[in-house]
């Protein structure tokens, strides 16, 4: 992937037809990677703001899981026929950022567009991961997200387990109290590159890699080879092998073994709540921290974010980012806000959604669903905990997985796996470097 070599398409407004006497609304295209229920309720949104006013549509499209999006992204520019806002993961930022004069900052368009923007609304852990070195929002929070620790309440109770875990030696002791109840498997993991390497540093206040998490600079190297990481991946890789936890799968399909009652604990983003509480049809559930290792680091640090935001892209008219800001607004009310945190399990983006869900009494109403946001917000992040921007990271993830793979296998030792991503990661950093003249 070369970001600064993608062309930028020529202004095009796009705009519907006439309605009776009505002059034509300026129509904006929002190009996402909600599918599902998720998608369902994109639709909602954009339907909303629609019907609030008569002088824009947005109209959203579907394209495929994230990296299919951000793919279909690279190509839209290519053939000059890119949206006006395309949903990309947090992983893709570094390369959003490099393709200089592709993408229009959000802090500029809505100034530009004179629509009122305050960056202080929104949640300081989510904003930092989007901004430039000089606190500058690049991207709009839209779907942010962070890892949680979901189990099995009945389970527990049946095996004598007094409550959820805190620490990693409490999740073994747990587990085997499940496993002698007569469960097979005491957890799994979903996107485990992002729960047990990137956010198992951010909690423990360990670098992923220098210059702050590539963040004061391009020119870094990885260095989740140390030995609390190899401790932690060993441990799992021993804990492998009698089921105290069990592999499922590089993105969420160990959920089953969750659903299921295979396993009485799942470690997933935030956003799995609605998911968790569709499928947990036999058993009640509850929401708790992450665990965290009590002699490494100054754990419990801060966890960071997952999701995505929206870019908006460079090459149209000015009237439609007047469009594209007015959308925005609207995404970023407290209602709109609330309601999507809610339904899905997502992070309020703003203080003030946040706000208004805890007067709702949604928070008293399903304990657990606000562990997300203190383990976000309960300490100020450093910089081994604000978040990652490393250039080239969703093939450096894919690296990850194969390593851990190799690892939960048997075919390597945690150390030789983890020095084998370190190393390989490294030489794609330094591609990203080359291609962008970073």
């Amino acid at each position: 992937m070369k970001p600064k070599f993608l062309p930028i398409a020529v202004g095009a407004t796009m705009a519907v037809g006439y309605a009776g006497s009505a002059l034509a609304a300026t129509e904006i295209q929002w190009w996402h990677a909600m599918g599902g229920k998720l998608g369902e309720k994109v639709v909602e949104i954009a339907e909303g703001f629609n019907a609030s006013q008569s002088d824009y549509k947005v109209t959203p499209v579907y394209k495929g899981n994230y990296t299919e999006t951000m793919t279909a992204a690279i190509a839209a520019f290519r053939a000059k026929q890119q949206p006006h806002i395309v949903q990309v993961f947090e992983v893709g930022t570094a390369s959003m950022m490099a393709a200089k004069g592709a993408i229009y900052p959000v802090y500029q368009m809505m100034a530009d567009a004179g629509e009122a923007f305050d960056p202080k609304d929104y949640l300081a852990s989510v904003t930092g991961y989007y901004t430039d070195t000089d606190g500058n929002m690049l991207s709009m929070p839209f779907n942010s997200s962070t890892p949680v620790l979901y189990y099995n309440k009945t389970a527990f109770e049946k095996a004598g387990i007094a409550g959820p875990p805190t620490t990693w030696p409490e999740v073994e002791a747990a587990a085997k109290k499940a496993q002698a109840a007569g469960y097979p498997c005491g957890f799994t993991t979903g996107w485990q590159s992002w729960v047990q390497i990137e956010n198992f540093s951010a909690w423990h206040n360990l670098s992923i890699g220098t210059k702050a998490n590539g963040f004061a600079g391009s020119d870094t190297e990885f260095v989740f080879n140390s030995p609390d990481h190899v401790k932690h991946i060993g441990q799992l890789a021993e804990w492998q092998k009698s089921k105290v936890f069990d592999y499922g799968g590089r993105r969420s399909e160990s959920a089953p073994k969750f659903y299921g009652q295979e396993c009485v604990m799942y470690m997933n983003s935030s956003a799995a709540y609605a998911g968790v509480k569709a499928n947990a049809k036999e058993f009640e559930f509850g929401v708790s921290a992450l665990p965290h290792w009590a002699d490494v680091g100054s754990a419990p640090q801060n966890t960071i974010i997952g999701g995505a935001t929206l870019w908006v892209l460079q090459g149209h008219d000015a009237e439609d980012y007047k469009a594209a800001a007015k959308f925005f607004s609207y995404l970023s009310s407290a209602e709109v806000q609330a309601d999507w945190h809610q339904f899905t399990g997502y992070l309020p983006i703003t203080t003030a959604a946040y706000e208004l869900t805890a007067s709702q009494g949604f928070y008293e109403k399903n304990p657990g669903t606000d562990v997300a946001i203190q383990q976000m917000t309960g300490k100020a992040p450093t910089e081994n905990s604000k978040g990652l921007r490393f250039g080239n990271f969703v093939q450096i993830r894919d690296i990850i997985n194969e390593e851990l793979e190799a690892i939960w296998g048997g075919s390597k030792s945690a150390q030789e796996g983890l020095d084998d991503a370190v190393s390989r990661g490294n030489a794609l950093l330094r591609k990203f470097e080359a291609a962008t003249g970073g």
